[in-house]
Parts: structure tokens; C-alpha cells; sequence
């Protein structure tokens, strides 16, 4: 990591908890400097603004969540502990963190405005990996999708949406895991034969 993006780096850790803190709207420039313990001026030579900075944010934290939602459903285990882990990886990174705080509808509104084709792209991993993790898993005999019309694209969808629904359910915490081990639970349910389950 060169200077400057461990500069940047230093600058997105910094300016997280100020905007969870105060929002998008009320968050400025020298709050940012002053939490990284920089001067406005350093700040203004690696972000040009504080709509560039919170998109840099949302870069990263979706790149870094990807990737564990990844590597999670390419470890080793059943493919249903893979898809729950997966599932909490991707709250962690992405809705966990604003989850407590006051500022979080109008900090999820800021990231839509600002950083929505990066949203979109992030929705779109996670569908290919649980599409791709599912096919393997019904080649290996893993799960029978014969029930869900051999369509694992389907399933990766009907879970993604699941997931969003707890979590408009029950938000984030313990809630929403209990909620992703019963969903998780009734999938192994419909997608595993009696002698599999057995």
C-alpha cells in the first residue's frame, strides 16, 4: 500500500463513525480532517469532496464484504452453513454497521444517491456466488433442487430476498440471525431429500 492510499485508508476509517454519527447531511469536510487528525488541507488532496469520500467509503466496504461472501461460500462445510454465513457476512459489512445509528435511513438514501450502480453491482456478485454455490452443491448431491424446478438462479433470488426481508423484520443483531437460521433451516427442508436430511 503506497502513501496515499494508506492515507485514504486512514480517511475512510476516520470518517465512518463521524457520518454514523451525524449523518450524511450534517457531516462536513473538517469534521472528517479533525477525526483523522489531519489538516482540511491534506484531506482535499486525496478527496476532492465529501460526496467523493463517502463513495470511495462505499467502494470499499462493498469490495472488502464481496470478498468475504466469497471466500465464505468457497470454504469447506455444508452448502447451508456456507449460504448463513455468507448471509451474516454480507449484513456485517454492509448493514450492521449503521445499523444503531439515528442517521441510518438517511445514511442507506445517501449511499442509493451517491454510490447505487456500486449497490447494484455488489447485489449482483452476491446472486452469481449463491447461483454458482447451489448449481455445485446440486451436481455434488448435496441438495436436490428438483422441487425449485432445477433453478438455482431462482433459489440465490428467493434467498437474497428472504435476507431482505429479515432484515426489514428485525434489523440487525441477533434478531436477524435467528431469522437467517430458521430461513436457512426451512431451505435445508426443501431442498434435501428424507435419507439426505437423515
Amino acid at each position: 500500500m503506497n502513501e496515499i492510499d494508506s492515507k485514504s485508508a486512514q480517511i475512510l476509517d476516520a470518517a465512518l463513525p463521524v457520518f454514523i454519527r451525524f449523518g450524511f447531511r450534517k457531516t462536513t469536510m473538517a469534521d472528517i480532517a479533525r477525526a483523522a487528525g489531519i489538516s482540511r488541507a491534506s484531506l482535499y488532496l486525496c478527496f476532492n469532496s465529501k460526496e467523493e469520500l463517502f463513495r470511495a467509503g462505499s467502494i470499499r466496504a462493498h469490495s472488502q464484504t464481496m470478498n468475504d461472501v466469497a471466500k465464505t461460500l468457497g470454504r469447506s462445510g455444508t452448502i447451508f452453513d456456507r449460504i448463513s454465513t455468507a448471509i451474516l457476512a454480507f449484513q456485517d459489512g454492509l448493514i450492521a454497521p449503521f445499523g444503531g445509528s439515528d442517521n441510518a435511513e438517511e445514511l442507506f438514501a445517501a449511499n442509493m444517491e451517491l454510490a447505487q450502480d456500486i449497490t447494484a453491482d455488489a447485489r449482483t456478485t452476491l446472486l452469481d456466488l449463491l447461483t454458482k454455490a447451489l448449481a455445485e452443491a446440486d451436481k455434488n448431491r448435496e441438495i436436490d433442487l428438483t422441487a425449485v424446478g432445477n433453478q438455482p438462479a431462482a433459489l440465490a433470488a428467493l434467498i437474497a430476498a428472504a435476507m431482505d426481508g429479515i432484515k426489514h423484520a428485525h434489523g440487525v443483531g441477533p434478531e436477524f440471525e435467528r431469522g437467517t437460521h430458521l430461513f436457512i433451516a426451512l431451505l435445508k427442508l426443501a431442498t434435501t431429500s428424507s435419507q439426505l436430511r437423515a
